[in-house]
């Protein structure tokens, strides 16, 4: 898949959907058509009108027992005519209970490619593309991971994108899109994550355009998270170093280098910006615009 995009790709998408659905579908059923889910329905056919008739709609109580036959050790073609190389894990909000779907290499690839997609949407149709302007602080951590049975990773769709090779070397990595080192976002300890994330973009703030973030509430976890840390987040900015509780190295060393020694003229400017008893203009965005 080329990583060189443009908006006439997402032109080419949407101009004949119903062909590149079928498409999509022939591409799933021809690769999946001997599984042992399938086989029973299509008895190895990939015919889409067979699909239709025999395949019936299911819940995922469903196919729970075979997605937990391979995370407990058995071959992928139990449900999958690819490779499983890991499981994604569900927030838990239906039903109230997480939920593990399996996952292979060409997901994480596809997962990249439509971020792309959706980052050039985003510079059209906000300030004149607003990425060659400056830098996006980007709200963005991994969960702590865990492992099946069989010794499968076990983690959320954005934290298998962000621990992929995909992701670590990303043409646009060079440009430096982010005001956090991918140190940050990697950092396995969310607190000291949160807390780098505020401090590269406080320490950064004449360079942020945008600051966005994959749920809303990671945004307001951060404002929180501000109105705890501004003091020490301050402190940080005007003697030029990092918190001891950032104990995460590498982390920390990236944040260092962004903080590039003391700059106490800045962190006077935030701290009269903290001070104010109403904080509706820093929800607003007025501390880093």
């Amino acid at each position: 898949m080329s990583l060189s995009l443009d908006l006439k790709d997402l032109d080419v998408l949407t101009s004949n959907a119903k062909q590149i659905q079928d498409d999509v579908l022939k591409e799933i059923l021809t690769l999946n058509a001997n599984t042992e889910y399938l086989q029973r329905f299509l008895h190895g056919s990939s015919d889409k009108d067979l699909f239709k008739k025999n395949v019936p709609v299911v819940s995922y109580d469903d196919v729970r027992p075979y997605i937990e036959r391979v995370a407990n050790g058995e071959r992928s073609d139990v449900i999958s005519g690819g490779p499983i190389t890991r499981f994604v894990r569900s927030s838990g909000t239906t039903g109230g209970k997480q939920k593990i779907f399996p996952m292979n290499d060409k997901y994480i690839e596809m997962m990249g490619y439509l971020m792309a997609l959706s980052s050039l949407v985003t510079s059209k149709h906000f300030s004149d593309n607003v990425a060659e302007k400056g830098k996006k602080m980007g709200l963005h951590y991994i969960r702590t991971e865990s492992t099946t049975p069989s010794g499968l990773r076990v983690c959320t769709a954005l934290a298998s994108f962000f621990m992929s090779d995909y992701f670590k070397n990303r043409p646009s990595k060079c440009n430096s899109e982010y005001t956090s080192p991918d140190q940050v976002i990697l950092c396995p300890d969310i607190n000291q994550s949160v807390y780098c994330h505020l401090l590269c973009g406080l320490s950064q703030r004449d360079k942020v355009v945008v600051v966005n973030a994959t749920f809303a509430y990671v945004v307001v976890q951060a404002i929180n998270a501000l109105q705890i840390y501004w003091k020490e987040l301050c402190s940080n900015i005007r003697s030029g170093h990092v918190s001891e509780w950032i104990t995460d190295l590498e982390c920390r060393n990236s944040v260092s280098s962004i903080l590039r020694g003391p700059n106490p003229e800045l962190a006077d400017v935030i701290e009269q910006e903290c001070s104010h008893t109403s904080w509706e203009d820093l929800y607003a965005g007025k501390i880093w615009f």
